[in-house]
């Protein structure tokens, strides 16, 4: 039975996980009515920083030498646009800034704001060229029906204010490969029309805009992505914010010493563009603030941008450049399919190569339960894999549950030597290392086989981190795996069923753990531990709490199984020699009464052959 104190505080972390959802959306519908009383009622909401496409300068008919021309702004800007598609997607360039204003996933499950288009809060399109960090070109552009191939590509042409005049030719890719239905080719001519040299090193190609699709989303795996000569980097979205020791940052610039591939992703979907030619450039970034969902707090949208490499122009020249251009979602066997490099913008972390094997058995084990069950193969995929992992660590999760199990005969014993020696901790472990060493009993053995699992525990969370293969799908009442599992509300908090079972089950598999004698407050607050990863992990996406609360059910069902078995036997060894633990205990003790002893005084009664510490000099 557990004491007062542990209900008390389990009672306590229940109502502030209450209070704390309720204010937070109390705050959030606040905050969208304020947002909504204060908006103009004719103007469309675009990204700080970024100039309007509505309206901007005409392209300049001619230039002075060394100046931009400066007109008087013309008639509103008419938009046009043209799309090629694929079998996946839909791709939609526009006149204004010459590039993909969005690109329209058939296939992939509506967001909060409707179809999932990449760049949908882009104020520019993907491809437009900046005159300096953020300074977009919104020119109109005109489409060469006669240079473009209907179906195939799209070529557009305009002058910037810079003099500088741009061909974009974009192309659908068509080399059989996977990936082929979310790329394109983008090839930029740049013309200098002015008289004078221009330095492209002040010029960036327009990377898009990302942002989470709905207010649930991790906003945390928003950010940008660089490979930098094989040095892949992900900055989030939480980079710009503040904190202790540093200040607020409006813009964050990149050198990049040799620039492989650069983009914007969110937890599910990215944008990335791969110069033909890599070298020397620059990447910047800036973030704002959009409402993404009525009733929710606003979410963080973060837009980037690549430098040109640094060439000079020569009044008259061309420069070409060439792009791979990739707007779609971050599904794992597609993007190490084209290459690993591409590969890296699934953003596993430390633990990718264990995400990288947990998605690819995800796939085969998806592929057996869809001949099952075709609408829950998913969420039956991800059971049957926890299952199968569970039962391959059992051996590990075995042998330490029978190593706490002599540990915890041996409470009597350590209990006395906690008695004997209550003012000694040191002489009291190595009477306990001693009394380990005795009975055969390895301390760490309880702890390294839990260590062991934590590589494949971290792996598969990564791993179902990203998995847009989850989005939309179904599993018992779950609507979307991807998602929490909301069924309802009450007093406005939603109910997760899923993350409650999780941590039900996490406090019953410690609560029949055995008792090795450890603090009584370390085990309160290993007991407690569940309901700290309740509030934390409520909102999160079904398919962990899922795989969570399987691998839960399955522990407690093995811990049922190893406490059925024979009670392990203690039994003192003769002889044989000390443990690594004793040893290293032992070099700790010595170690530490040097240290005690350096620089005093020794009594030659009490200490055999030592000497009183020589007094300094003071000269003479």
């Amino acid at each position: 039975m557990y004491d007062r104190k542990t209900w008390i505080v389990v009672i306590a972390c229940s109502i502030l996980l209450a209070v704390n959802i309720t204010l937070q959306q109390k705050n959030a519908r606040e905050l969208a009515e304020q947002k909504k009383r204060e908006a103009p009622a004719e103007t469309v909401p675009a990204i700080a920083g970024a100039p309007s496409t509505a309206a901007a300068p005409a392209a300049a008919t001619d230039a002075r030498p060394g100046s931009l021309v400066v007109e008087e702004p013309a008639a509103q800007l008419v938009e046009q646009l043209e799309t090629l598609e694929t079998e996946e997607t839909v791709f939609t360039f526009t006149s204004i800034g010459g590039g993909l204003k969005h690109a329209e996933f058939k296939k992939q499950k509506s967001g909060a704001e409707g179809p999932v288009r990449v760049n949908r809060h882009g104020s520019s399109p993907i491809g437009a060229i900046a005159d300096g960090p953020d300074r977009m070109e919104g020119v109109s552009y005109e489409f060469l029906d006669k240079e473009s191939i209907p179906g195939k590509s799209v070529v557009l042409r305009g002058r910037l204010p810079s003099g500088l005049w741009a061909k974009k030719t974009w192309s659908l890719v068509e080399t059989g490969k996977p990936g082929d239905p979310y790329r394109l080719d983008l090839k930029i001519q740049l013309e200098n029309a002015n008289e004078t040299t221009v330095n492209l090193d002040s010029f960036s190609v327009f990377l898009g805009t990302a942002s989470p699709l709905d207010g649930v989303e991790q906003g945390a795996q928003t950010g940008f992505v660089v490979r930098d000569d094989r040095d892949f980097s992900f900055t989030a979205v939480s980079s710009f914010a503040g904190g202790w020791f540093s200040k607020e940052k409006s813009i964050i610039t990149k050198p990049l010493s040799r620039g492989d591939l650069a983009g914007v992703v969110n937890q599910f979907f990215a944008t990335v563009i791969k110069p033909v030619e890599a070298g020397e450039s620059l990447l910047w970034s800036k973030t704002a603030d959009v409402s993404v969902q009525e009733g929710a707090k606003p979410v963080k949208v973060i837009r980037a941008g690549l430098r040109f490499p640094s060439v000079v122009l020569a009044p008259g020249e061309q420069r070409g450049f060439a792009y791979e251009v990739f707007t779609g979602p971050k599904q794992n066997r597609i993007l190490r399919k084209m290459g690993e490099d591409w590969g890296e913008v699934m953003n596993y972390g430390f633990f990718s190569p264990f995400s990288r094997f947990m998605n690819w058995s995800i796939w085969w084990v998806h592929a057996a339960m869809a001949k099952v069950s075709d609408k829950w193969s998913w969420g039956l995929a991800v059971v049957v894999l926890t299952v199968l992992l569970r039962t391959m660590i059992w051996p590990l999760y075995n042998r330490s549950n029978r190593t706490m199990k002599r540990m915890a005969k041996l409470k009597p014993e350590i209990d006395k030597l906690k008695e004997k020696h209550p003012d000694d901790p040191q002489k009291m472990n190595q009477e306990m290392m001693k009394l380990y060493r005795t009975y055969g009993v390895n301390p760490l053995g309880g702890c390294l086989p839990m260590f062991a699992q934590l590589p494949i525990f971290f792996g598969f969370y990564s791993m179902l981190l990203h998995a847009v293969e989850m989005r939309g799908q179904e599993f018992l009442w779950v609507a979307d795996l991807s998602q929490p599992d909301t069924i309802g509300h009450l007093l406005g908090i939603p109910i997760n069923p899923l993350p409650i079972v999780m941590a039900i089950t996490s406090f019953a598999q410690m609560a029949m753990m055995p008792n090795t004698g450890g603090d009584k407050t370390q085990m309160m607050i290993m007991k407690l531990m569940p309901f700290f990863f309740l509030f934390i992990c409520y909102n999160f996406a079904s398919a962990l709490a899922l795989y969570w609360t399987v691998s839960n059910v399955f522990s407690i069902g093995q811990t049922w199984l190893s406490n059925r078995m024979p009670e392990p036997v203690l039994k003192a060894k003769s002889g044989g020699g000390k443990s690594f633990v004793e040893r290293m205990a032992e070099r700790a003790d010595a170690a530490q009464k040097m240290r005690q002893a350096n620089g005093r005084v020794v009594d030659p009664k009490n200490d055999a052959g030592a000497s009183k510490k020589r007094p300094p000099r003071t000269g003479g």
